[in-house]
């Protein structure tokens, strides 16, 4: 790695840590297309690298929430048992079975863009005369499985997933943010340490690209923090658009990228 690819790596974790961080992103899922098409990452490391990005930047906007004692909610706990395991599952497919880049990207569209776009519409909606009803425990669990596969697939640690659901179920973006932003560490965790043992005993480029995680993860350190400190001086409203437009932004950028 050169230092101004570095330097680009630490730039960008900084910059979308600061933007995604307030919703409960990590904004791992926002710098894959600059892995894929601005730093060379080749696929499917690119994958591990980024969950090597969030084990590195989580503590940062996590620091923040523990001073506001916001992570010790039923809520993260039920996050966390939900998608430790699944995305052990999702790397192992990654490796396996979603190896070519083109297919990657259709399926991160396919999979944010409905999802933004519901949340903005839900949060465009007039108020109805009843909030809508929060989920489950149990179907919290069982979505945090499946989004932990999705996150082992996409290295994306699930946030980005779980938050636009979550909030659009009906829960407010303060309490979910600090749950999702735990989970996506817990889980980069797991999955940044199964794609290394898997590279042991598969062929190509499966391990982390360290220097560039690493890098990035620093900028993403220092960005969420000031990212965490800026989530209670925005509004409700203002954060459910946010990250309805960045699902929405998102999905589309990969979806232009698949198509060419």
């Amino acid at each position: 790695m050169t230092w101004s690819t570095g330097l680009a790596g630490l730039t960008a974790g900084l910059l979308i840590a600061v933007v995604t961080a307030p919703v409960g992103v990590s904004g791992a899922v926002f710098l894959l297309p600059v892995q894929l098409s601005v730093l060379g990452v080749p696929s499917p490391a690119v994958t591990p690298t980024n969950l090597l990005y969030n084990v590195v930047a989580g503590p940062g906007a996590l620091l923040r929430h523990y001073r506001e004692g916001l992570l010790n909610s039923p809520l993260t706990r039920r996050l966390v048992t939900g998608t430790l395991p699944g995305v052990v599952i999702g790397a192992v497919v990654r490796v396996f079975a979603v190896p070519g880049a083109t297919a990657f990207r259709l399926l991160v569209a396919a999979l944010l863009m409905p999802l933004g776009l519901w949340l903005i519409g839900r949060t465009l909606r007039p108020t109805r005369p009843t909030p809508a009803a929060e989920p489950s425990p149990r179907t919290v669990t069982g979505l945090a499985l499946v989004v932990g596969v999705v996150g082992g697939i996409y290295g994306i640690g699930g946030g980005s997933v779980l938050g636009p659901v979550l909030v659009g179920r009906g829960m407010p973006v303060a309490r979910v943010a600090p749950a999702a932003l735990a989970s996506t560490f817990a889980t980069s965790v797991a999955g940044a340490a199964a794609f290394a043992l898997l590279s042991l005993t598969g062929s190509g480029d499966i391990a982390p690209d360290w220097h560039l995680g690493l890098a990035c993860g620093l900028g993403g350190l220092v960005g969420g923090y000031l990212g965490a400190c800026l989530r209670p001086r925005l509004p409700e409203t203002a954060l459910r658009l946010l990250l309805g437009v960045l699902a929405t932004t998102l999905g589309a950028l990969y979806a232009v990228q698949s198509l060419r």
